[in-house]
């Protein structure tokens, strides 16, 4: 009876939370000697957010700096805390002939762009994601090697049945007999995004699943393994469709060729957007509370807030099924029998 309270509470903390900044916002716009200051810049607080920076700022004064690795011709290589780009106001600033712009780090005196390989907020975010997948696995493996024949218990009981409905759902359905050789890349595909999705609703985390280049790299791995672990039917069908005239082959390769691509994309693009469009949905309602300054307006979207927060729940869910079920799907009509029996 208590995991419904465990599931209900964060709702009820940022229902709280919300509230609480809507009646404190309009003190908040004023500043010491009593001077309106500037007003809240909703679009940049939402673009801060979902947009990747050399610092994790997780509220007003608290703000964690990264390392800064970056190399270029003139000055080599060289590594400092991103601390060293703002003064104590918190403006920015020029470091060591460096300058920051857009999030982009340049040498100051050409505007050359340098060879940045910095430790940003999403990649510490990505580091946090991987650490709690080792976690969480290395315990349910220990419980399935501990509890061998047995009922499983504590972390292994929660995780196995998802692990099974991976296995026997989505990946052995869709790939077919030989799913064995690619199930620990599915089930590591599948949990990197949820829990990517999940940690990214935390207040305070990065936005890591609404990342292009993190999205990218996903759907390059599901492309390369797909079109590595092709046969000959499935290269057949894309250069040399049976049962086809000549001249309609033709038509049919370069769309053949043009879709081994945009199956990939569509996995990119997908995920991106659902993301960071639910991430810009909530920032966007949290806003009014500081945009109109009034209790009811905070209380109204808190309340909107709340149900935005239990769909976003679920389209993380939604958006590891999808993916994982589309890229088991890739994978299963390149590596099946493209026999025309049944």
């Amino acid at each position: 009876m208590k995991k419904p309270f465990i599931v209900v509470k964060p709702f009820f903390l940022s229902l709280f939370f919300i509230v609480i900044s809507s009646i404190i916002s309009p003190v908040l716009a004023s500043d010491e000697a009593g001077h309106e200051s500037e007003p809240f810049n909703a679009s940049e607080v939402i673009l801060h957010h979902v947009l990747d920076d050399h610092q994790w700022h997780l509220a007003d004064g608290l703000v964690i700096p990264l390392p800064v690795i970056i190399y270029s011709d003139e000055n080599g290589l060289e590594v400092f805390s991103s601390s060293n780009f703002y003064d104590e106001h918190h403006n920015i600033i020029e470091y060591n002939g460096y300058k920051l712009e857009h999030g982009h780090i340049y040498l100051a005196d050409s505007g050359k762009a340098v060879f940045d390989v910095s430790i940003t907020k999403n990649v510490a975010m990505l580091f946090i994601n991987a650490a709690v997948l080792f976690f969480v696995f290395f315990t349910v493996a220990k419980g399935f090697s501990t509890n061998r024949g047995k009922a499983p218990k504590g972390v292994q009981s929660f995780f196995e049945p998802i692990i099974l409905f991976v296995r026997d759902e989505i990946v052995k359905p869709n790939i077919g007999h030989h799913y064995e050789r690619f199930l620990p890349y599915m089930l590591t595909l599948f949990f990197f995004i949820l829990f990517g999705n999940l940690l990214g609703l935390l207040p305070g985390a990065a936005n890591l699943t609404g990342n292009i280049a993190v999205t990218m790299t996903l759907a390059i791995i599901t492309f390369l393994i797909t079109n590595f672990s092709g046969n000959k039917a499935y290269w057949g069908h894309i250069f040399w469709t049976p049962g086809v005239p000549l001249p309609l082959r033709i038509v049919i390769l370069p769309v053949e060729i043009i879709g081994m691509f945009t199956k990939p994309f569509s996995l990119m693009i997908r995920l991106f957007v659902a993301i960071t469009a639910g991430h810009i949905v909530l920032l966007s309602l949290i806003s009014l509370a500081f945009i109109f300054g009034s209790i009811w307006v905070g209380f109204a979207s808190s309340m909107i807030v709340l149900f935005i927060n239990l769909i976003e729940l679920l389209v993380a869910g939604i958006q590891a099924y999808v993916f994982t079920m589309f890229t088991s799907m890739y994978i299963g009509m390149a590596t099946a029998d493209h026999g025309h029996d049944h």
